[in-house]
């Protein structure tokens, strides 16, 4: 049996095993949330990080992934200083140019004059999750982690996908487009995000509201519902009335009480009408119905839907397409939207309003439910921090998006820093060891491995144009592109992880957040979303991936023909080649700093006695001797990749 047949072998036994892993923790030394006092002195808790450990169990719930870098730097200026930098670090966006600095997606396009692609966009996703210099202009430095890091959460939250047949062709340009809404957005205000990611190209056409018109029941025409029902079912107040600290709130028979009717979603799928794509009419003529993406171009996915919604307009002569409750046959009058306590107007929306002043209603209507607090923070939590937070928390964190001190709601940047500094995300680990963490998505776990290694594009080539193609420049060490890496990790049948960046086979997301895995979890009605994806078939393909492309390509390979002319990305094992050994290895040189710094840098020092010890008796045997020159990237490949495959690991606490 071959090394990576054996390692597989081993690494399937190590399946994530989130109550078991969670239970081996709490029998270590740390078996008790610190006293706050002793742990903080009289400093506080946003005063730390007190130590490596804790600075790297932030980053990891704050980034894509800690350096060493990262640690001593966040040491340096502690949380707030930390997260003030990052609340000011410039955005890196995929596809929006900024004064100074072209996006990448425009670089690839107008500049090197590449067709773009799906794979380009997911090269701009990389460059922003593993920041650093930009391929442009190694000056310019990418250092908003934290940004990145939310707006992917959102991502999950507020999903569009490839896989949608029009978006995976043509809207490359609109994906990215559409990513920009949510890096924008990260810190600002949720009700901005809904208005932005409505009117969005890439989510009309996703969820159908382009294109949206008011019915004609002469011609059996009725208003489209899919995105009326998303909205508010996935991007703002779920299917249930929920309490302020995410418990299900019941009636007086015990039973939850729904959130909205049938005809409430039908009274807003008639408010959603009249928008569609802003060139609709560029041609002189109404084209409401026709009109459609840029095939050639994909130019009209870059700016928002537009309003056709009074007679005349844009051209005379031409219909309205918004139900604004005055056609007697066709339209819905005084539609009844949300009701609550408080809402505004009883939550029904006048007749004679336009599409804008009714979209204005609607997303006033769902941004004031008193749901919005608690289920959006409640994901925002499983997204950084854990799974099964309590309620507690909950309710802290949606007590700041209700009113972040100042009266104002949904203030997204109160909320990120609400999340991190919640004493449960800072000691969580020691308060509850026995459900406490998140299964690490596997794009997560790629992204901490790129980042912590120094990873970058190689192999890569320049060919020349020929034939009327574009030439390829593929290599800047900051492209991350390649077919057996950064292209690849949706794979799910030979190789790859499942899971690539606005890439989910749903608008349920990879996962729902509200998932229970059948087994122990189930009976202790633990909530485990990144289960979902965690089967058999696909332990089995991310296992052998991370052995084949991830941890064992190196920067320093050869580049052979199988990498070119498009390369891919390959980690630095020279970084950490004084920590592999200080002579040649072999029992008398352990690996014993490798194996701390991997502790420290990876798993936040909290790898148990036994991991610790049984990593150490496979790797100190590895030496010169009957290893050769290459023993300290053998110890270093071999210790990369039984952490990453250990449950230790990918459950993160």
């Amino acid at each position: 049996m071959s090394i990576r047949q054996r390692a597989s072998v081993r690494a399937a036994r190590l399946v994530p095993i989130f109550c078991a892993v969670a239970a081996a923790a709490s029998a270590q030394s740390l078996t008790h949330s610190p006293d706050p006092v002793f742990h903080d002195g009289y400093e506080g808790l946003a005063a730390g990080p007190f130590s490596d450990g804790d600075a790297a169990r932030f980053l990891t719930q704050a980034t894509f992934g800690p350096t060493d870098a990262d640690i001593a730097h966040l040491r340096s200026v502690g949380y707030l200083g930390w997260l003030n930098e990052q609340f000011a670090a410039t955005p890196t966006y995929e596809i929006t140019d900024q004064p100074g600095q072209t996006a990448y997606m425009n670089w690839v396009g107008n500049t090197l004059g590449e067709q773009v692609g799906q794979d380009n966009r997911v090269e701009a996703w990389f460059l922003g999750a593993l920041g650093g210099p930009d391929p442009q202009n190694n000056l310019t430095i990418h250092s908003d982690q934290l940004r990145q890091r939310v707006a992917f959460a959102l991502s999950e939250i507020m999903v569009t996908s490839d896989q949608n047949t029009v978006l995976g062709l043509y809207g490359s340009k609109g994906l990215a487009y559409y990513y920009d809404i949510l890096t924008r957005n990260a810190f600002g205000n949720y009700r901005q995000l809904l208005e932005d990611v409505t009117l969005s190209p890439a989510m009309g056409v996703y969820l159908n509201m382009m294109g949206n018109r008011r019915a004609d029941l002469s011609q059996n025409l009725h208003p489209d519902e899919n995105y009326a029902r998303e909205i508010n079912q996935l991007f703002s107040i779920g299917l249930v009335m929920l309490n302020n600290d995410g418990t299900v709130k019941l009636d007086g028979t015990g039973h939850p009480i729904p959130t909205y009717t049938q005809s409430v979603i039908t009274n807003f799928a008639h408010v959603f009408t009249g928008w569609n794509w802003a060139d609709c009419d560029a041609d002189g003529f109404d084209n409401f119905g026709s009109c459609g993406p840029d095939m050639n171009t994909g130019a009209n996915f870059l700016t928002p839907m537009v309003a056709y919604d009074v007679a005349g307009q844009p051209r005379a002569g031409s219909p309205s397409y918004h139900d604004n409750g005055t056609d007697a046959v066709n339209d819905i009058p005084n539609k009844q939207l949300l009701s609550y306590p408080g809402v505004a107007s009883n939550g029904i929306v006048p007749n004679n309003g336009t599409a804008a002043s009714d979209l204005k209603f609607a997303l006033d209507n769902i941004f004031n439910h008193p749901n919005v607090g608690p289920y959006i923070g409640k994901q925002l939590i499983q997204r950084l921090v854990t799974s099964n937070p309590s309620p507690a928390y909950v309710q802290r964190v949606a007590n700041v998006f209700n009113n972040d001190g100042t009266g104002t709601r949904g203030n997204l940047k109160a909320v990120v820093q609400a999340i991190l500094l919640d004493p449960e995300a800072r000691y969580g680990q020691w308060q509850s060891p026995d459900t406490y963490g998140k299964l690490r998505e596997p794009l997560l776990a790629l992204t901490h491995l790129w980042r912590g290694m120094g990873a970058q594009h190689v192999c890569g080539q320049n060919i020349a144009g020929g034939g009327g193609q574009s030439p390829i420049v593929y290599d800047n060490p900051y492209r991350y592109g390649g077919y057996n890496t950064a292209w690849s990790t949706s794979g799910s049948q030979y190789s790859g992880i499942d899971q690539a960046p606005l890439d989910s086979p749903t608008v349920f997301n990879f996962f729902k957040p509200g998932y229970i895995p059948p087994g122990e979890m189930a009976t202790r009605g633990l909530l485990g979303p990144e289960f979902q994806i965690n089967t058999d078939s696909i332990i089995a393909t991310s296992t052998n991936t991370f052995l084949g492309f991830y941890v064992s390509y190196d920067i320093a390979d050869t580049c052979t023909a199988e990498f070119q002319p498009f390369g891919d990305v390959k980690i630095n094992h020279a970084q950490d080649f004084a920590l592999a050994g200080n002579a040649s290895g072999g029992a008398s040189d352990p690996a014993d700093r490798l194996v701390d710094a991997y502790n420290k840098r990876f798993m936040a020092g909290q790898m148990s006695p036994f991991m610790r010890q049984t990593l150490l008796a496979y790797l100190n045997p590895i030496g010169q001797t009957g290893w050769g020159a290459s023993w300290k990237t053998d110890r270093i490949n071999r210790a990369l990749y039984l952490i990453f495959t250990s449950p230790e690991y990918m459950v993160q606490q």
